[in-house]
This record gives C-alpha cells, sequence and structure tokens, in this order.
C-alpha cells in the first residue's frame, strides 16, 4: 500500500465515524443559492456555482482580504528574487486534504497547472514561465522567463477562475474534462452521496481541515467552521423562496429580487445584506452567425442603452450604476473612452450595413436570476430594430451547460446570453473574463482578435500604473471596435437572512466558515 493510501483509508475511517455520531446536536446552515450545482470543477468552467462550491472544499496559496490585498492563506512564507524572476512558496504546517493525505509542493504545482490550462490570467502566467516546480514536500519555486508584474495578482484572484489546490491525482485530469472527486484542501466535505441536482448540495465541516490563526478578513484569514453542516436547497421559484425563509425553513435566500425586498424588510426576523457589485454581460456567440459579423455586434452597442435594462431589474438607485465602461466604474482603469451613445437609429445603420438576412438570433435567459428582466427588455429592443428573436427561458444550470455549444443554432446552440461576472472578474485587463479575445481559449462566445491579446501582454509588463491605464484604454478603444460583448450596467445583489445567523463576511463571494446559527 502507497503511504498517501494508507493516510486516505485511515481518515476515511475518522470520518465515517464522526459522520456516525449522534446527530441531535447537530448545527445545519440552510441555504437558497442563486442557482444549481451541475458539475464540481471549478477549472472547466466560470460558473459562479462552481466557484461558490469551489471555496467550500478548497483553500488557496494566496486570498483577498477586504483592502482588496493579496496575502498568503495556504503559505507560511513567500520570497521574490531581486530580479523578479523567481518566486518561492513555502506550505504552512498542517494541511491535509479531505481524504487525510498532507497537501504537498507537488499537489501545489499540479493544481497551478491545470489551473493555468483555462484561466486567462493563469494561460498569461504560465506563458511567462520557464519552470515550476516541487523542491521539496513543502516547498514550490516559480521560475519566470522575463519580469512579469501580476504574479500575486494571479494566484490570490478572488474569482473565476480561481487557482484551488487540489490533489496531484486529481489535478492531473485534463484540463478539458470534467473532475469527479471532490476531495479538496478547504474547510467542507461535500458529501457526493447527498448530492441531488436540482434538489440539494450537502457540506459538512472537515475534520482534517486546519485554518489560519488570524481573523476572517474578507477571503483572507481564518476559515474557521461554526456549523455542522451547510445545505444548499436548490428552490427555482423566488416566491417559493421567500415563504421558506420567512418561515425559518432555509436561513440564508441569495440573490433576492428586488421586487421582494419590501417584503423581507417586513419580517422582524429577517435582515437584509447587500452583496458585492456585478456587470451585466450581454455575451455574443462569434463561433456561428449572425453574431460572427462584427458589424451587427457594433449595432446592438449602439442599441443598448443601460439605464432601461437597470431599471427592469430594480428602481432603487443605490442599488445599480449606469456605468459606460468595459471597466467596472469604480476600477482604477475606467474609462468612457470611444464609448457611443444610446442610438436606435445608428444601431438601425449598423444592422442594414451588416447584410443581416433574417438569421434567428437564439437568447438564452435565466429566469431566476438577476439579469432576467434585462434579458426580457434587450430581446424587445431587438425586435424593434428588425432582428429575428428566439427567445428561450430556461434555468440557471441549463443556460451554463448550453452556452458551451459551438453547435449552429438549429442544433442546439445560442448566438446571445446575459449573465453578472463579479466585480473583481471586470475591472483590469488581463483577469477580465469578457475582454479577453484569445480565441477557442477565451470564454463561451469566443472572441478572437489579435490586437486586442497583444495589447493585453503588453499590460502584464507596464512600468508603472500610468503606463497600464494607458493600456488599458487602448483596449477599450479597440474593444469597441471588436465589440466582444456588451455592458448592460452595474448592480448589487442582496441576500435575505435570518435574524439568528452570524458572521457573514463582506468577501464579495458567498462564503460560510465563520458562520454561526442560533436558535
Amino acid at each position: 500500500m502507497k503511504p498517501r493510501q494508507g493516510w486516505r483509508l485511515a481518515t476515511a475511517a475518522a470520518i465515517v465515524g464522526l459522520w456516525a455520531l449522534p446527530a441531535a446536536a447537530e448545527t445545519t446552515l440552510k441555504v437558497r443559492p442563486f442557482g444549481d450545482l451541475k458539475t464540481i470543477d471549478p477549472i472547466t468552467t466560470s460558473d459562479y456555482m462552481v466557484r461558490n462550491h469551489g471555496y467550500m472544499v478548497y483553500d488557496v496559496l494566496f486570498a483577498q482580504n477586504a483592502k482588496g490585498e493579496i496575502v498568503p492563506e495556504m503559505l507560511a512564507s513567500y520570497d521574490r528574487s531581486q530580479d523578479g524572476l523567481t518566486w518561492t512558496f513555502v506550505l504552512r504546517d498542517g494541511l491535509k486534504f479531505s481524504d487525510g493525505a498532507p497537501v504537498t509542493a507537488t499537489d501545489v504545482v499540479a493544481s497551478l497547472k491545470r489551473w493555468g490550462e483555462r484561466d486567462g490570467l493563469g494561460q498569461q502566467l504560465m506563458a511567462n514561465t520557464g519552470s515550476l516546480e516541487a523542491v521539496d514536500p513543502k516547498t514550490v519555486k516559480l521560475t519566470l522567463k522575463n519580469p512579469w508584474g501580476l504574479v500575486l495578482e494571479a494566484l490570490g484572484k478572488p474569482s473565476s477562475n480561481v487557482p484551488f489546490i487540489m490533489p496531484e491525482r486529481i489535478a492531473k485530469t485534463p484540463a478539458n474534462e470534467n473532475i469527479k472527486d471532490p476531495v479538496g484542501s478547504g474547510p467542507f466535505v461535500m458529501k457526493l452521496d447527498e448530492w441531488a441536482p436540482g434538489s440539494k448540495v450537502v457540506y459538512v465541516k472537515s475534520p482534517t481541515y486546519t485554518p489560519r490563526g488570524e481573523a476572517p478578513d474578507g477571503l483572507a484569514g481564518g476559515k474557521t467552521v461554526k456549523v455542522d453542516r451547510v445545505e444548499w436547497q436548490i428552490i427555482p421559484d423566488a416566491q417559493t423562496a421567500l415563504n421558506a425563509l420567512q418561515a425559518g425553513e432555509i436561513d440564508i435566500f441569495e440573490e433576492v429580487p428586488p421586487d421582494m425586498i419590501p417584503l423581507v424588510k417586513g419580517n422582524a426576523d429577517v435582515g437584509i445584506a447587500k452583496l458585492a457589485a456585478l456587470q451585466g454581460v450581454m455575451r455574443f456567440n462569434q463561433a456561428q452567425p449572425p453574431f460572427n459579423n462584427a458589424k451587427l455586434r457594433q449595432a446592438i452597442l449602439a442599441l443598448v442603452d443601460q439605464d432601461p435594462a437597470l431599471r427592469a431589474y430594480v428602481d432603487d438607485p443605490s442599488l445599480y450604476t449606469n456605468c459606460p465602461s468595459f471597466y467596472m466604474c469604480d476600477s482604477p482603469y475606467f474609462t468612457k473612452a470611444g464609448w457611443p451613445k444610446p442610438d436606435v437609429e445608428k444601431a438601425k445603420q449598423l444592422v442594414k450595413e451588416s447584410g443581416y438576412d433574417g438569421t434567428p438570433i437564439v437568447l438564452l435567459d435565466a429566469t431566476e436570476t438577476a439579469l432576467h428582466p434585462a434579458s426580457l427588455v434587450v430581446a424587445q429592443a431587438m425586435r424593434d430594430i428588425g432582428l429575428k428573436v428566439d427567445y428561450q427561458a430556461m434555468d440557471w444550470g441549463t443556460l451554463s451547460s448550453r452556452r458551451t455549444s459551438k453547435n449552429p443554432v438549429g442544433q442546439g446552440g445560442w448566438s446571445i446570453f446575459l449573465s453578472g461576472p463579479a466585480a473583481p472578474d471586470m475591472s483590469e485587463p488581463v483577469g477580465h473574463m469578457a475582454l479577453r479575445s484569445n480565441c477557442e481559449k477565451a470564454w463561451f462566445g469566443w472572441p478572437c482578435d489579435e490586437e486586442i491579446e497583444k495589447l493585453r501582454a503588453a499590460f502584464t509588463t507596464a512600468p508603472d500604473l500610468a503606463a497600464r491605464k494607458a493600456i488599458a484604454e487602448k483596449i477599450q478603444l479597440r474593444a469597441v471596435e471588436t465589440v466582444p460583448y456588451v455592458p448592460v450596467g452595474q448592480f448589487f445583489l442582496v441576500r435575505g437572512v435570518r435574524k439568528n445567523v452570524d458572521g457573514l463576511l463582506a468577501a464579495g463571494v458567498p462564503v460560510y466558515w465563520n458562520v454561526s446559527k442560533g436558535q
């Protein structure tokens, strides 16, 4: 028997023993998440449900605190050589996977290499990497080919795709194949035997996880689990979810629709918490007609007026922002450069110039998400300028699977979907989920533009903030021409929380360590 197998078998027996204890005193946190979990691989997809699952079962080398600083998480220390080419990372003591095996440098190397095949920032890092190796069981050495200024930003990126650390045996799965084993390095263990897609996902406190000693801070610090069990209860209908929250059948309702906020506020046992800002994204499939035509994409950019699209979601101005940029309004790289004002007549002219021939535009709409109202608004706006829109309603899980298809629309393909990436994914050019234009390696929709990719590469070696801002503006000006997507504005989500729940972190990602539940 191999040593790692012995670790896993011994610890598995211990875990089984723990789960077999009487459940009378067990504390269960019940959460209605915004969608359903269809896969457990946070590398092959950018779906936020899978990202959120990743934060439950995995840990990271670096994490972002509440100030936006990148700080060590799984590391005891790290060092950079004077020339900036060699980085050394030392794992902290006591790190174990949920099967009991120790976390080693070999696991880290395999995890980072797999992540680096799929993630935009990871791809840039790996392209500039000469070697990534395990020096000893606790030490990883990264040697760059040339100076590259975003190493910490890459390894500490907080949102999709996150460089989670998984066992080497799992990380060796090809990056285009979904993993099936949820063994991870994080504070929770997924109960695979209780996972029922469309109904429930269950996590229990990991008996092998050792948190940092610091207080929790954003996504960083000590990830101390204060409940025995977390259940994600999949409730597609918002009214049903609201009734369950008010009756105490669930503890947290993620993404409360704005029209239900007054009802939540009217219940003395429930409170409201505002989550981080998102950017509404109208994404085109450039692999198939009709949006393989840049003129038609430019027509939609000229057509979309963010204000009515956002107000279809919420009338409260504190919960939305009209933001005429590909970057978040509070980003240091925000710019209005080249941004067209909404102009219906210009949009009609661009449609004419595109030679649009009436090809059906299949618009996918996840009706339980915050962008459902905006989907209806833009669908009608496109019809009003003569486009043939085939509106298809579905749940988010179905949409997230469907958008991976490159088939023609008549064979299960798609033309447009709306999504809401979080601020960290939309604030700077290299990690920007939707600006990336590296063809087959890009986010769903697969925009392909050599000029944007050259500018993104230049951004990583720019000497200072002023130089990076200048490059970010050039990227925006080019993207106004290529239109990889159309922003429909910024908005905030809110969640409803029972008053007996304490310790929720304002982390930008819904995480459930540090959370306690009273009677």
